[in-house]
C-alpha cells in the first residue's frame, strides 16, 4: 500500500510536470470544447505489471487494450478544455518465476520453494479526465478499479503446511493512472500511462 501510495504521488507530479510545459506554448487549454472529436478511443498497448498480487519473484509484462467512451464534452471545469471519459479494458500479463526462493523460519532460512509461470487477466474500468493542454498534448488522470484473475504455480516443491496461494485468484483492486498523450493528429496519438497496478505505452485511434 506505500508503494502505491508513492505511485500516486508520483503520478500526480508527472500530470503536472506534463501540464506546465506544453501549456506554454499556446493557450489551448484555454479554449473549452477544441479538442478532437470522437465517438470512442481505441487503445493498444504493451504493459508493465509490477504489482504481483501474491505472486513474488518479478515483474510482468504483456498486452492489453483500452477503450474510452467520451460522456462530457466540456468536462468539469468550464473555462478550461477539458472532457471526461468512461474507459474499459482488457489486459493480459505473463509472470516468469523459475528459480528457488527462500522462506523463512523462527530461526533463520529454512529451505526454498520453486515458483513456476503465472497468467493475470486485468479488467480496468476508470473514470477518464482528459485536458487538452496544448494544440498536440493532452493529458489525464483515471481513477477506478481493476477486476484481476491469475493462474499460477507459486509453490512448487514447498513444504507441508508452507502458506502457498491457491492455483487460480480473483480479486478486486483499487487502480489510479495519470498520463499523456502525443496527437500525430486528430485521430491518431501515443499514449504514456503510469500508476497502480500497471504501466503501459500505446498508440491511441479517435
Amino acid at each position: 500500500m506505500r508503494n502505491a501510495r508513492a505511485v500516486v504521488a508520483v503520478a500526480f507530479a508527472a500530470t503536472a510536470a506534463c501540464i506546465a510545459s506544453p501549456a506554454r506554448a499556446d493557450d489551448t487549454i484555454k479554449r473549452p470544447g477544441d479538442h478532437p472529436q470522437y465517438a470512442v478511443e481505441i487503445e493498444p498497448h504493451g504493459l508493465w505489471g509490477w504489482t504481483h498480487y501474491d505472486y513474488e519473484p518479478v515483474d510482468g509484462f504483456g498486452l492489453g487494450a483500452r477503450f474510452s467512451i467520451p460522456i462530457v464534452d466540456r468536462g468539469f471545469v468550464p473555462s478550461i478544455n477539458d472532457s471526461v471519459a468512461i474507459g474499459f479494458g482488457v489486459d493480459w500479463l505473463h509472470y516468469s518465476g523459475e528459480g528457488c526462493y527462500t522462506y523463512y523460519g523462527p530461526h533463520g532460512p529454512n529451505g526454498c520453494y520453486g515458483v513456476g509461470d503465472s497468467d493475470f487477466v486485468v479488467f480496468p474500468v476508470v473514470m477518464q479526465w482528459n485536458f487538452f493542454v496544448a494544440r498536440r498534448w493532452s493529458v489525464f488522470g483515471e481513477p477506478g478499479l481493476v477486476i484481476y484473475h491469475g493462474f499460477f504455480d507459486y509453490c512448487r516443491n514447498a513444504p507441508a503446511g508452507f502458506p502457498c496461494a491457491e492455483p487460480t485468484q480473483t480479486g478486486v483492486d483499487f487502480a489510479f493512472y495519470a498520463g499523456g498523450r502525443f496527437h500525430v493528429n486528430d485521430h491518431v496519438a501515443l499514449v504514456l500511462r503510469i500508476g497502480y497496478p500497471t504501466f503501459s505505452f500505446g498508440v491511441s485511434f479517435m
